[in-house]
This record gives structure tokens, C-alpha cells and sequence, in this order.
């Protein structure tokens, strides 16, 4: 159930951020929670091999690298998803920080106070 409502909140989060930044645009809202599912499963599937692959690279930049990985993410996101684009790889970066920091101020809401 909690993964069901933080795909709804991304996807929450992905529409708002379509309607702020002039480079993304989402269609509709059923297709902003199929952005919301395939990012996190290329989050799941993709990310860890390529941070293990661009691991020399990642430690050399102090971990700066990961933004660039995350907006590789957004772009293949872009790719997969019709009704979802991207302009530029600057937009994805922009895209990227964004949803990070709304997932993670709408994620703390859901957190079980023990």
C-alpha cells in the first residue's frame, strides 16, 4: 500500500514539475504515473550498474556524478514513455534535483511516527 502512495505522490510530483518547468512536459496524469513507475524501476534496474560502471569517475567528482547518472535516468524515462519529454540533458539535471526534493518532502509525510 505505502508503495502505491509514493508512486501517486511522484507522479504528484512529476505533473506539478511538467506545469513549473517550461523543458518538461507530461500529457496527462495517467501518463505522469507511468513516468512515475518506469523511473523507479530504471532506479531499481539501471542505476546501480551505472554507478558501478562510472564508479572511478563518481569518486574522482565526490559523488557529483550521481546528478548526471539520475538525469541519464530521466532521459531514458523520456525515451520509454510516450506523452512524457525532455528537452535538453540541463532540463532532465533540473528535473532530476526537483523531484528528489519533492519526493523526499512528500515521503516524510508518510513516515509512521513509532
Amino acid at each position: 500500500m505505502k508503495l502505491l502512495i509514493k508512486l501517486l505522490l511522484t507522479a504528484l510530483a512529476v505533473v506539478i514539475l511538467a506545469k513549473i518547468l517550461p523543458g518538461v512536459a507530461v500529457e496527462g496524469y495517467v501518463t505522469a504515473i507511468i513516468v512515475a513507475i518506469v523511473i523507479a524501476l530504471l532506479r531499481l534496474l539501471v542505476k546501480p550498474i551505472l554507478v558501478l560502471l562510472t564508479l572511478p569517475i563518481t569518486i574522482v567528482t565526490f559523488g557529483l556524478f550521481l546528478l548526471v547518472i539520475n538525469a541519464i535516468i530521466i532521459l531514458m524515462a523520456d525515451y520509454f514513455v510516450g506523452g512524457f519529454a525532455v528537452a535538453s540533458i540541463w532540463w532532465a539535471l533540473l528535473f532530476s534535483l526537483l523531484l528528489s526534493l519533492f519526493q523526499s518532502i512528500l515521503f516524510s509525510l508518510l513516515k509512521d511516527d513509532k
